[in-house]
C-alpha cells in the first residue's frame, strides 16, 4: 500500500513538472511568435523602401541606356533624310522602265533617253 502511495506521489510530482514545462514552453512559443511578428513589422517598411530604391535604380539604368543608345545611333541629319527621300523617289520613278528588263522580258532600256530624263529630273529637283 505504501508503495502505491509513493508511486502516486511520484506520478503527481512528475505530472506537475510536465505541466510546468508545458506552460513554460507555451510561454516561450508565445514570446517567439511576438518577436517574429515584431520583426516582420519592422522588415515590411525596409522591404518596401528597398523595392522603391531598386525600382528607382532600374529607371535610372534604363534612362542611361537610352541616353547611350541615342549617342551611339544619333538621328540622321535633315540633309541625309532629304537625300534618301529623293533617292527612293528616283528609284520608284525608274522602276517601271527597268522592271521588264530586270525580269528578263525586255531589252536594256535606252541609256540616252534615261540620261536626258535623269538630267531633267535633277534640274527640276534642284530648282525646287
Amino acid at each position: 500500500m505504501t508503495s502505491l502511495v509513493a508511486q502516486e506521489i511520484h506520478l503527481t510530482k512528475r505530472h506537475e513538472e510536465i505541466v510546468s514545462q508545458r506552460l513554460m514552453l507555451l510561454q516561450q512559443m508565445k514570446n517567439k511568435f511576438g518577436e517574429q511578428k515584431t520583426e516582420k513589422a519592422i522588415q515590411i517598411p525596409r522591404i518596401e523602401a528597398a523595392y522603391k530604391r531598386n525600382l528607382s535604380l532600374l529607371n535610372d539604368i534604363e534612362a542611361a541606356e537610352n541616353s547611350l543608345q541615342d549617342r551611339i545611333h544619333p538621328l540622321p541629319q535633315p540633309e541625309m533624310v532629304s537625300l534618301e527621300a529623293r533617292y527612293w523617289e528616283s528609284v520608284e520613278e525608274y522602276i517601271p522602265k527597268w522592271e521588264h528588263f530586270l525580269l528578263g522580258k525586255a531589252p536594256y532600256p535606252n541609256g540616252s533617253e534615261n540620261q536626258s530624263e535623269a538630267q531633267n529630273t535633277t534640274q527640276n529637283k534642284g530648282q525646287q
